[in-house]
């Protein structure tokens, strides 16, 4: 099995949907029912390694070695409109079977999801 990064991006707006309008209340409590329901398909199917959402991109530290000198920055380390929000780490057969689970992602969700296999560690 391979080892896959599952990222979620969401517009800087969290309460933001796949459109990039806000959600209603009862869309996000739609989504977290949904997110729940993945989360236990993933663990079911024996795919779940790790997942985790994150606070805002404004809480993030950028920590930089120049010179020798270590400097950090508060906010993201790229300004844009998007964001990571939250990762899934997942094990499936292959890309094929990733991409699935992607695609449950982005439906619980309401967004994007950026699919990545890890390297192989050299034994």
């Amino acid at each position: 099995m391979t080892t896959y990064l599952l990222s979620l991006h969401q517009d800087s707006d969290e309460s933001a949907g796949e459109t990039g309008e806000p959600m209603s209340s009862e869309e996000r409590e739609k989504s977290w029912r949904d997110i729940e329901a993945l989360n236990e398909e993933l663990r079911s199917a024996d795919a779940w390694v790790f997942g985790g959402a994150l606070h805002d991109s404004r809480t993030a530290t950028v920590v930089r070695v120049a010179k020798g000198d270590v400097l950090t920055t508060d906010g993201p380390f790229a300004e844009g409109k998007e964001h990571l929000g939250g990762f899934y780490i997942i094990r499936a057969d292959d890309l094929d079977a990733a991409l699935v689970w992607a695609s449950k992602a982005a439906a619980a969700t309401r967004k994007p999801i950026e699919v990545r296999p890890f390297r192989a560690a050299d034994s």
